[in-house]
Order: C-alpha cells, then structure tokens, then sequence
C-alpha cells in the first residue's frame, strides 16, 4: 500500500470512529435523560447532559480531521496539521472544565438530601453507559495512536469522562436504592476523585499540544540516532544545522550535510536522497526531510 492509500486509510478510520462516537453520545445522552425523568434520577439526567456535552469535541475532531487533511496552498506553505493541535488544545481545556465543574458541584451539592428513585431504570443505563464509552475509549485510543493523530487522543479520554460519570451515577442510584437516601452522598465522593483524575489527564493534553505548538524537538535518543544514522551513510563527510520539531504527532526535520567539494551535482544528490531514504524507512514518524547539499572543508 502506497503513502497515499495509507493515509487516505487513515482518514477513514479517523471519520469512523468518530462519527460513531457522535451517534453513540447522542443516543446515550437522549436515552439517559428519558430513563432519568422515568426513574426520577436527577444524577442520570445530568450524566446525559454530559453526553450530549461531548458532541461539541466530536464535532471539533471532525473538523480537525478534515482541515489537517487539506494540502498545502499560497497562505499555508506546510499544510494544515497544526489544526490539529488548536482541536486537542481546546479539547483538553474542556476536559480540564468539565473535571472541575464536576468536582465542584459534587462539593458543593454533597450535603443536599436525595429523592430516592422509583426504578433501577437509571441504573442500569448508568452501567450501560460505563461499558459502551469504554469501548469508545478504547477504541478510539487504538485509531489516534494508529494515526499520530493527538486529537483523536484527547477525545478518547473525553471518552472516559462519560464513563467515569456514570459510575458516579451508578453508584449514587445503587446506593439510594438498596441503601437508602442517606447514602446516595457516595456519588459525590466518587465523582470528586475521578475528577481529579481527569483534570491531571487534560492538564498532560493541554502540556502536550502546547509543546508541539512551540516547535517541540523529539525525544533526545530519537535525535541521537538520527544523527548516528547520518554518519553511517556513504559519502556523507559530516553534517550540521541539524533541526527537528513534532507537529501533529510526526517529525519534520532538516539538516545540512557536506560531501566532498569534487562531487558533481548529481552524485551530491544521490548523497542526499540516501540520506532522506534512510531515515524515512528507520523512522516511520517523519514526515519530511530537508537534506540541504554544502562541500566538506576538510576535503
């Protein structure tokens, strides 16, 4: 399969997975709320909102998707990639919302007395949910790690947001009902601690997608055995200038490589599509080399 197939391949699984997680959150958001004016649960209520809350980074992934996808013009010389990392940007900053008002509403509601439910309705779509946003999770974590695509990632872990939603849901309705009112406050502490959990995990992703927005290099040994490879190719005398940055989860790089000052042209750009081969075929995350062709002073 060429490049190009491949990465058409990838866009496809990256469209799929997440115009499925659309549907699922809108049918889980629609089917929570029903159960929760049902069963009187104010706690599925609010999960479903949550729910249907995640369509807005659906639909930022999906534009991402598609604007990283379009091809270079006269006012974007390196495409569109870095689209990319603004969608993972404003997905982790909602993560790292979202955890807080949680928290903060679990906090502040935690002393609140609870109408008890009518059904077990709410939870076992609480339950329902846990295990349909895990595979979510799971599977669109698969696709973004396939693809390098960072904000397939955060929204992965939006993913389990939802599901560590509803098991505060679930344990707030089990505990109602087979405890009683009283200790319905069991969601509000479980709901505290997996927020926190997620606010440490949007922090990571708003880290991230900054440090490639500034022109992060890659990892030290990664640079280390580039550059061990450069040596080892014939014909290349030395090199310098050499520079690389993570963008969109790739590598781009450049570097400047002396031959001998008696090669001709041709033979200088062989040298330099060896080099640009080589490195490619090593390391798969590079998405472009620049090998710029100088004389050896040392002959």
């Amino acid at each position: 399969m060429s490049s190009t197939e491949t990465a058409a391949s990838d866009v496809r699984r990256e469209l799929t997975v997440t115009w499925t997680s659309l549907l699922v959150n809108l049918v889980l958001g629609a089917v929570k709320i029903a159960s929760g004016l049902f069963g009187r649960s104010s706690a599925i209520i609010a999960d479903g909102l949550h729910s249907l809350s995640d369509l807005a980074s659906d639909l930022a992934v999906l534009w991402g998707i598609r604007a990283a996808k379009v091809p270079p013009d006269a006012d974007h010389h390196y495409g569109h990639k870095r689209r990319e990392q603004v969608v993972t940007l404003a997905i982790g900053l909602l993560l790292v919302l979202t955890a807080v008002y949680v928290a903060a509403d679990a906090i502040a509601t935690i002393g609140q007395p609870h109408e008890g439910q009518a059904t077990w309705w709410p939870f076992w779509v609480a339950v329902s949910s846990i295990v349909l946003k895990e595979a979510m999770f799971w599977v669109t974590r698969a696709v973004g790690r396939r693809t390098r695509n960072t904000a397939l990632l955060a929204n992965a872990w939006h993913h389990r947001t939802d599901s560590f939603s509803s098991i505060a849901a679930a344990v707030g309705i089990g505990a109602g009902l087979l405890l009683g009112p009283r200790w319905a406050f069991l969601d509000h502490l479980t709901a505290v601690v997996l927020a926190s959990f997620l606010v440490v995990i949007g922090i990571r992703i708003l880290r991230d997608a900054l440090r490639e927005l500034s022109d992060r290099a890659p990892r030290p040994e990664m640079q280390q055995r580039m550059q061990e490879l450069i040596s080892s190719i014939h014909g290349v005398k030395g090199f310098h200038a050499f520079r690389a940055r993570v963008t969109g989860g790739m590598v781009e790089m450049d570097v400047h490589v002396q031959v001998s000052p008696g090669l001709t042209v041709a033979q200088g750009h062989e040298i330099a599509s060896k080099v640009e081969d080589k490195l490619c075929n090593a390391f798969p995350e590079l998405a472009n080399v620049v090998v710029h062709i100088e004389p050896s002073k040392s002959g």
